[in-house]
């Protein structure tokens, strides 16, 4: 009798488990009849759990678990054609919503995040920011200033608005919190939302943001410009030259020596020590070269010597970090004309600005090009707006990271934006109460670096599950239940590969403040390590 039970026990519960399948089979393929304003459902299915196979990139594919799949098609304006597609958990949804970003200059809807977001349980969605075409490439802008708005702010909302009401028309119900989560463009796409739509999430994590995004550029087309003569450009062993007469000069502070900078602010490397005293060599470097890395420290000036950008911070010019993040693939480039910097710079604007494919970055005049490109799409593209108080309203909590050793956006444009918010919203304390800023020492692009890089952030695919190692989980704590993230502590594997186990581990602090090392504990463990205002 105790056997049949347990077999019918167990046959109920298959078959409930069945049923649940086939019902969430059956809601999804109904969403292709949704009526919604401006939008096409152009595909509903149901995607079974295993192996999902990704577009070209760093990984072919990923695990996930069985989820509804929704694809459509935006038509805000006349000449739009925004891309979208949300993912839902057949089970096991957590009635939450994160929406991912992009990278670089968009063009392709960010599979790999989506998926990430998916296995931690979250209805997701992403755009592709209303344009089809590789991350590099800016024509589709030509001529094209609809398309350059849905880029710069309209195609992340529409995006949002419709994904919601997707979610609820599967689910039945709502989701009780909206996240954003994005890096580089994505991160800007995430102060761009609480500064233009501040009721869209309740909770941003914007990483590196590219949100001064015509100063960017400035330093994109100033960095190519001081790298295009073979004369100027720095070799492999002349960068580790550089690299490590930096830290000879600022590797060490508050008493521990790193191989990384922990404060540049606090650092005054001079690239001179390293010139030539006879010979060339790739021990030094000849007058052109100091000349040209300078540059890239000093940051883009006009001729009378006007401030343009930010620029970049010293002791990461010999790191390999991931194609297309790392500190060399944006400044320094394998040959001349070959940076990452130029590439963008040249593709944004041929397409964006002057309208002219036969546009060169030799071109660019820091007098009078910086005001036209303005005047012509920075009030698009820019997300410089220090004023948060509808997002604060609102109950928005936003969380920033930015590494010291980013090659993209100016490290410091993350905290010339801090500090310009306070400024504006009541000084540091009030700030505090719902944006919270991390400085990462030694981390490159979104990630990578010699110093301890993996936090939960977008280039963490294998996470610790908790909010002092998550810095996506510690922001949802924020959210739902009022605890701020003070510090959170970030992972640097040897040689970047879990594989090989921990090398260290550190706090990253809430800025202003910084991790000192208590003088008596292991320097590789984060708890060694106390968050303060260096002295």
């Amino acid at each position: 009798m105790r056997a049949k039970c347990v077999c019918s026990v167990a046959f109920l519960l298959c078959w409930v488990a069945g049923s649940s399948s086939a019902l969430a089979q059956s809601n999804c393929e109904k969403l292709k009849d949704v009526k919604l304003a401006d939008i096409t459902i152009t595909g509903a299915e149901s995607v079974a759990a295993g192996p999902f196979k990704l577009p070209p990139g760093l990984i072919s594919s990923v695990d996930v678990p069985a989820f509804c799949r929704v694809r459509a098609d935006l038509k805000p304006a006349a000449d739009s054609l925004i891309k979208m597609e949300v993912w839902m958990p057949a089970e096991g949804w957590n009635g939450k919503f994160e929406q991912v970003g992009n990278g670089g200059l968009a063009g392709s809807i960010n599979q790999l995040s989506l998926a990430m977001a998916l296995k931690r349980g979250f209805a997701t969605a992403a755009t592709d920011d209303g344009h089809e075409g590789a991350g590099t490439d800016g024509s589709w802008a030509l001529g094209h200033p609809e398309k350059v708005r849905d880029f710069g702010y309209r195609a992340v909302h529409e995006t949002s608005e419709k994904s919601k009401k997707i979610i609820a028309a599967f689910y039945h119900k709502a989701a009780s919190f909206a996240y954003f989560n994005g890096c580089s463009e994505g991160g800007r796409e995430a102060i761009m939302e609480a500064q233009r739509y501040p009721d869209d999430f309740n909770g941003i994590l914007a990483g590196a943001p590219a949100m001064y995004w015509t100063q960017l550029m400035t330093a994109f087309v100033w960095n190519a410009q001081a790298f295009s003569d073979p004369a100027s450009f720095i070799n492999e062993p002349k960068r580790a030259a550089v690299e490590n007469a930096a830290l000879a000069a600022c590797g060490r502070q508050n008493n521990v020596t790193d191989k990384f900078i922990k404060d540049p602010l606090q650092c005054h490397f001079d690239p001179a020590v390293l010139l030539c005293k006879e010979a060339d060599g790739d021990s030094c470097l000849t007058q052109k070269q100091v000349d040209a890395i300078k540059k890239v420290y000093a940051g883009p000036k006009d001729s009378s010597g006007k401030q343009l950008s930010a620029g970049y911070e010293p002791g990461a010019e010999a790191e390999p970090g991931l194609p297309g993040i790392s500190y060399q693939s944006y400044i320094l480039g394998p040959a001349p004309g070959a940076t990452l910097d130029a590439i963008f710079s040249g593709s944004f604007y041929s397409s964006f600005v002057f309208e002219d494919p036969k546009w060169k970055v030799s071109q660019f005049n820091f007098d009078k090009d910086v005001a036209t490109t303005e005047a012509k799409v920075g009030a698009i593209l820019n997300a410089g707006n220090p004023e948060l108080q509808a997002f604060r309203s609102h109950g928005g909590k936003l969380v920033v990271y930015h590494g010291w050793n980013d090659g993209s956006p100016p490290p410091m444009h993350s905290v010339e934006y801090y500090q310009r918010v306070a400024e504006k919203m009541g000084g540091v304390e009030k700030t505090r109460e719902f944006y919270r800023l991390f400085m990462v020492p030694g981390m490159m692009h979104c990630g990578s670096g010699a110093g301890p890089n993996l936090f939960g952030n977008v280039m963490d695919l294998h996470p610790i599950a908790d909010p002092e190692h998550d810095i996506f989980m510690a922001l949802q704590k924020w959210v739902e239940n009022g605890v701020a993230p003070e510090y959170i502590v970030a992972t640097k594997y040897v040689e970047d590969d879990l594989s090989k186990g921990k090398a260290m581990s550190r706090p990253i602090c809430a800025y202003p403040q910084q991790a000192i090392w208590d003088e008596k504990g292991d320097l590789a463990e984060a708890g060694s390590w106390v968050c303060e205002v260096a002295k």
